[in-house]
């Protein structure tokens, strides 16, 4: 037995002895894709008219004038990865947050309904087949103490060019319930963020 341990002792560090003199590296796990700024902004409350500001707030209990977004993306391989920073929110709440197709505006409907990879052809989707969040870009985050939060997504897909325009800030939590799937309350704040 003596024999045989010592034997593939010696195999073991003459295999390692011989890797170290190639000048191969080992192999290492692959680097976790670079996350690029899209969008950036301080909450402000919508103009009367005209432009808009890029970081919306529509009620200022829940999502603070002065708050700060930013939107990130990195694609990888055919993924795609979405990360949303807040903070100056309300501390310890849970929020819902999406990727949705049309730029921020006046009205919190204006950003129209989520991003979906593969749509849904009945508006608003709330069929846990489209409004799910391998289809969808589902952002929910909980703030710590000091009101801030990072929210991420990872999906098996890229955004369609010019179809992906917004972030949009919920006051719950994402629903996955059938007939209620991708519901996340009321429409608080808004990010423009071209994807």
């Amino acid at each position: 037995m003596r024999t045989t341990v010592a034997a593939f002792a010696s195999a073991a560090l003459l295999t390692g002895a011989l890797t170290a003199c190639s000048g191969e590296a080992p192999p290492s796990a692959p680097a976790a894709p670079e996350i690029k700024p899209v969008a950036e902004a301080d909450v402000a409350a919508p103009a009367a008219s005209g432009d808009q500001p890029k970081g919306i707030t529509y009620d200022v209990k829940r999502i603070p004038l002065g708050g700060k977004l930013s939107a990130g993306s990195s694609v990888s391989g055919g993924q795609t990865t979405v990360e949303l920073k807040v903070s100056g929110l309300l501390p310890g709440t849970k929020y819902g947050s999406h990727v949705h197709i049309k730029p921020c505006g006046a009205k919190p409907a204006d950003s129209g309904p989520h991003y979906q990879h593969e749509k849904d052809p009945v508006t608003p989707s709330v069929d846990p087949k489209y409004a799910n969040a391998q289809n969808e870009i589902w952002l929910d985050f909980t703030t710590d103490a000091q009101g801030a939060a990072t929210g991420t997504a990872t999906v098996k897909w890229e955004f369609r060019k010019g179809e992906a325009n917004s972030v949009v800030i919920h006051a719950a939590h994402t629903s996955t319930e059938h007939g209620k799937a991708g519901t996340a309350g009321d429409r608080l704040a808004c990010l423009t963020a071209s994807f």
